[in-house]
């Protein structure tokens, strides 16, 4: 595979640019081994770059059925295949995608012509934001790591240390790659590039899967956590079942270092989860955009900025849940995260989402039938980083969605009609709701193209003046056919001004909604593991899968939705 450059470079034209490069004929065109017959050189190049996708996919595919053949192995022989062994797996891959993004920074990236596109919709700066903001509490949670086993270092193996700071320098050298180059169309190398972005997509894949289904490390911290809690409180230690094991290999010699570096870990672990899904995004739209040639309509199309003017009812009824949220939260972990938990703790959890995700269902319902009566026109055009936050809402939200039906399964099954069981019952259903409704609503608003008030009148008055001509009209009757169209967009537009107003309260009070649930989850709020109801049903085992592959889709798609949310709020 190699790829060929059709006509000479111009020494003109700047290696990276937003717009379309003023000699268009630098065209690097792929070719492929299978396809070298073909008489087009267009139809060789679409060929190529099919071939050259299906085989990074293929590639990525293998090495995801690897890692998990290995993970799976941890989990049911731990004697066979150990942590240590994934962690050796995880790391090589690492390195190699340390190479790799090493040679794209200063080698692919810095050829002729290597850049000549820039994909203005993908990296938006919230994405790249939330990659430097997780990424620093990754390294932060490394960080502990290290200190962690440093502290216990006489009776953890020293080699332990090497593989957190192996990835400090892959989420460092990974964010700086992301932050500068998420809108590259490379124009060179595409093969090679393709098969190295894959690589990186499937190890941070892999990285996600250990996290969420290997918590060795979290599961000693929460032991030695509980034996400090149950001295200082002087109980005696409970009989246990078989699937908690109590046993502390490890004494810390300084309990107050440990307990800090235990609580930062604790405190860190869901970031780096997050941090490893939104690299899996932006690094797909990466590929996507490997040999892509974008129209200068698309690169010149500038996109509305964000002002907080024109809405009130959003920000109050918003800033309200946040708040409220924010109390009940500090109740909850207070309260239900003792030795002994308070059920009040959890009617007050419970009651406080019954109440919101309503409000979040109507809202979300009505801007749905707000898009239907404005009759907008789809945006059409190819858009990678659009069709990629359509599949990762949907697949995201099935996470939650998934949860809450083994819920609900086990609180029927149980036939328990405790008022604690039924808030649990009303909280599992509305999330069902709640996330169906927005996925709708934000869908649609993302397919909804976007025209400025006067754009819209600019292109009624050409269209108006284009027909009328054809008619071969009197410039009488064309001045009356003009203001005719003239009073009908005042008219028009007055009319659609109201429902761009609820469009901006609903999304503006739905973006600040979904940050409070991302804030309570992610920062420890569990009652599905808390309150006992549906692990006694379930068994330890399955229900601690269950929600370990459920919990972190949710809490990404918190995340993911206030981006849509974003973006639908500045274009109403």
């Amino acid at each position: 595979m190699s790829d060929k450059k059709a006509s000479r470079p111009c020494h003109h034209c700047k290696s990276r640019s937003t717009s379309v490069p003023t000699d268009t004929s630098i065209i690097h065109y792929e070719k492929f081994w299978l396809y070298r017959h073909c008489s087009s050189v267009q139809q060789r190049d679409q060929q190529a770059q099919k071939a050259g996708q299906l085989f990074s996919g293929l590639l990525a595919m293998n090495v995801v059925f690897l890692g998990s053949a290995f993970i799976s192995s941890m989990i049911f022989n731990n004697v066979a295949i150990t942590l240590a062994d994934v962690w050796i797996f995880l790391s090589i891959l690492k390195v190699l995608c340390l190479f790799w993004i090493i040679y794209y920074l200063v080698g692919t990236s810095r050829q002729p012509h290597a850049v000549l596109y820039r994909d203005t919709h993908a990296g938006a700066i919230w994405v790249r934001g939330s990659v430097l903001l997780f990424g620093s509490c990754s390294v932060l949670l490394n960080v502990f790591q290290i200190g962690y086993s440093s502290v216990l270092v006489q009776c953890k193996s020293k080699v332990e240390i090497l593989f957190p700071v192996i990835e400090i320098l892959f989420i460092c050298t990974q964010a700086y790659f992301l932050w500068h180059h998420s809108k590259d169309c490379i124009q060179v190398q595409h093969n090679f590039t393709r098969c190295g972005l894959m690589v990186t997509i499937a190890t941070n894949f892999l990285v996600w899967l250990l996290a969420v289904t290997n918590d060795t490390l979290h599961m000693e911290i929460e032991s030695q956590l509980r034996e400090v809690e149950r001295r200082f409180s002087g109980k005696a230690p409970p009989s246990h079942p078989h699937w908690c094991n109590e046993t502390v290999l490890c004494i810390c010699p300084n309990t107050t270092i440990c307990r800090i570096f235990q609580k930062g870990y604790i405190l860190l672990y869901p970031f780096n989860t997050e941090y490893c899904l939104i690299c899996c995004s932006m690094l797909y739209v990466m590929w996507k955009n490997v040999g892509r040639r974008i129209s200068h309509h698309h690169n010149l199309d500038t996109k509305p900025k964000f002002k907080l003017h024109g809405v009130v009812f959003g920000p109050v009824l918003g800033a309200s849940a946040v708040i409220i949220g924010a109390c009940i939260f500090m109740i909850y972990q207070i309260q239900a995260t003792s030795l002994d938990p308070s059920r009040h703790a959890f009617v007050i959890y419970y009651s406080y989402y019954i109440v919101l995700l309503p409000l979040m269902c109507a809202g979300a319902v009505i801007g749905t039938i707000i898009h239907a009566l404005e009759k907008k026109e789809l945006d059409t055009v190819k858009n990678p980083t659009r069709s990629l936050d359509v599949v990762l809402l949907m697949g995201a939200s099935l996470g939650q969605i998934c949860v809450s039906y083994f819920s609900v399964v086990a609180l029927v099954a149980t036939n328990a009609r405790s008022m604690l069981n039924s808030l649990a019952m009303a909280y599992s259903v509305l999330l069902i709701f709640q996330n169906i409704t927005q996925n709708v609503f934000v869908i649609d608003g993302l397919h909804r193209r976007h025209t400025p008030p006067g754009k819209e009148e600019d292109t009624k008055e050409e269209q108006n003046q284009e027909a009328n001509s054809q008619r071969r009209i009197s410039v009488l009757e064309l001045g009356q056919e003009i203001r005719k169209a003239s009073l009908s967009y005042i008219h028009t537009y007055s009319h659609l001004s109201w429902k761009r107003r609820v469009l901006r309260e609903i999304s503006f009070f739905l973006v600040l909604c979904n940050i409070i649930l991302w804030v309570i989850p992610t920062f420890g709020a569990h009652p599905l593991f808390e309150n006992g109801m549906e692990r006694s049903f379930y068994g330890f085992s399955t229900w601690f899968v269950i929600v370990n592959f459920g919990l972190p889709l949710a809490v990404f798609y918190r995340m993911h939705s206030i981006g849509g949310l974003l973006e639908i709020y500045v274009t109403a």
